[in-house]
């Protein structure tokens, strides 16, 4: 049993031993309802006030009013009954407390007498162990949760204190911008496959003013006439053509600028609401740094592509590093607003009620599942070099490369003495590692499904868990099949930017089928995890915006 289990039960346990004063002097002393309402309160308040942990703290937070007011007793234990999270409780005090909220607070005797009969009985039940395992079950959660010092982690942390309604906006919010996000990488496949990243030379923070007249479209032409891509690509190119992939680029550049602002503003409106507590403010403040130098990041790759190539016979091109570099900084965007979209809308983890047999398995399976993740994310950093190198317009054939099941050219760069940037700058490598790669998620995918489904016994793992993984399986033989098609097509730009869509569709359903399988309880690993992530992608962001700016 989870940790959240255990603080149910605590809070129940501490309302039972408080309401005692309050249901005797209703039921015995023959008390006024305003008397017994005030004594129940206060006894609430006292035990609340020396109790300690996180069922404490929840209850305080819930118990405010500082005196009783007609009606307002009754709101406030209703409110606290909901936050415990029993609906069995739930549903049979809510029946007295309509009707004394609907009288606002002056219900008969004898209606306060039942109720207060009925909620003192059922919380001592609800409170104490019934069995053998249930008590066992109960210390352990207990352990549990003193071995994680009390503090919650995960979505619980995020959605602390915050009413279900206020949880749904803020997801939606999130969710929201990850859908943007989502799109600017779309759009973003879509300006590389069309040539249309290097034809802006110029970066501002601020935002750059659109051409309007035909001396600002004149200056901008003569801007990129002088770059090395027009001089070797595009020297034919007209004024008119030159527009197309100069919108493409601007495009793709203010649609992030008005994600900056989507992000900000309804932000601000919901701190105003106070709908944000510490671990939320601080994920969302991480996400708002990675978010406003993801236009560094771009500028910092364009500029590798503004410069005159090395030799003659190549081509002016980005750096496929810094597109990689790129690309994989907005996928760890994505994967942010992803998990904590998904944290707000399931914050309690789905193993936690299903008991520890269950929450072995899926220990077991998110302990393949994680590595699977892995492979997930280096295949699609692959696939980064493959964009960055052009290699997709090479070895059109399939399964055979230039005839062969390994490239001759493989080694090529390495007898050069290119080293390690073989595996990087090669195209033969470049291409026949994504094919690998790809081939061996597809194996691996299907693997870690067979088993999820058909030796994983029924019902240990969460539905939602398996529902994922069948995601999962579909979305990955829908990647290999659409790798195939592309690049036997010579990479046309709908399927191209389909390929790199798809990829994030497959990203996303990993996400979910491990955010279903989420341990009850954070171990060490996860924990340390937790703790680290945020300095270390700070550091990571910001030794790239000082990278940028020493660039000449």
């Amino acid at each position: 049993m989870g940790a959240g289990r255990a603080m149910q039960k605590q809070i129940f346990s501490l309302l039972a031993r408080s309401a005692t004063h309050g249901t005797q002097t209703m039921v015995h002393a023959e008390a006024g309802a305003g008397a017994m309402q005030s004594a129940l309160l206060q006894g609430l308040r006292s035990s609340m006030q020396q109790a300690a942990g996180p069922a404490a703290t929840m209850c305080r937070s819930q118990l405010h009013t500082s005196a009783y007011q007609p009606g307002a007793f009754s709101r406030q234990l209703l409110k606290l009954v909901s936050t415990a999270g029993t609906p069995s409780l739930s549903s049979a005090a809510t029946g007295s407390l309509t009707g004394i909220m609907a009288r606002g607070g002056s219900a008969s005797q004898p209606a306060w007498r039942s109720w207060a009969s009925a909620f003192g009985a059922r919380m001592k039940s609800t409170a104490a162990p019934s069995t053998p395992e249930a008590a066992a079950a109960s210390t352990s959660s207990a352990a549990a949760a003193a071995a994680a010092g009390g503090v919650l982690s995960g979505g619980e942390a995020l959605a602390a204190g915050l009413s279900d309604s206020a949880r749904k906006q803020l997801m939606w919010w999130i969710g929201g911008s990850a859908v943007w996000v989502y799109t600017m990488v779309v759009i973003g496949g879509i300006t590389r496959l069309t040539r249309s990243g290097l034809s802006m030379t110029e970066w501002k923070f601020s935002g750059e003013r659109p051409p309007i007249s035909a001396e600002d479209w004149q200056a901008e032409y003569d801007k990129y006439r002088a770059s090395p891509e027009f001089k070797l690509i595009h020297s034919s190119m007209t004024l008119d053509e030159f527009k197309f992939i100069f919108w493409m680029e601007y495009g793709h550049r203010m649609w992030g600028r008005f994600l900056g602002l989507a992000f900000v503003i309804p932000g601000t409106y919901f701190a105003a609401r106070r709908f944000i507590n510490g671990s939320l403010a601080r994920r969302l403040g991480l996400l708002f740094f990675m978010g406003g130098t993801q236009g560094l990041v771009g500028w910092w790759m364009v500029r590798s592509g503004l410069k005159e190539p090395e030799a003659e016979w190549l081509h002016p091109r980005v750096s496929p590093y810094r597109l990689a570099g790129h690309l994989v900084s907005a996928f760890a965007i994505f994967a942010t607003l992803t998990w904590t979209a998904l944290d707000l809308g399931s914050p309690r983890p789905l193993v936690r009620d299903m008991g520890e047999a269950a929450g072995a398995w899926a220990a077991r399976v998110r302990g393949k599942l994680l590595p699977f993740a892995a492979l997930v994310a280096v295949t699609a950093t692959s696939g980064a070099f493959v964009a960055g190198m052009d290699a997709g317009r090479a070895y059109n054939e399939y399964p055979l490369m230039g005839g062969q099941w390994i490239p001759e050219e493989y080694w090529a760069l390495w007898d050069k003495g290119y080293g390690i940037r073989n595996f990087f700058e090669n195209t033969a490598a470049v291409q026949f590692d994504h094919r690998t790669l790809a081939h061996v998620t597809a194996a691996s995918a299907l693997g870690l499904w067979g088993w999820m489904r058909y030796v994983v016994p029924q019902g240990a793992l969460p539905r939602r868990a398996l529902l994922a993984m069948d995601l999962v399986v579909a979305v990955t033989l829908a990647q290999v099949g659409l790798g195939i098609w592309t690049l036997l097509e010579y990479v046309p730009v709908h399927l191209g930017s389909a390929h790199q869509a798809n990829a994030l569709n497959l990203f996303t359903a990993v996400l979910a089928a491990l955010h279903a399988l989420r341990p009850a309880t954070p171990g060490p690993v996860a924990a340390a995890v937790g703790r680290l992530a945020a300095p270390v992608s700070v550091a990571a962001v910001a030794a790239i915006g000082v990278a940028v700016t020493q660039q000449q």
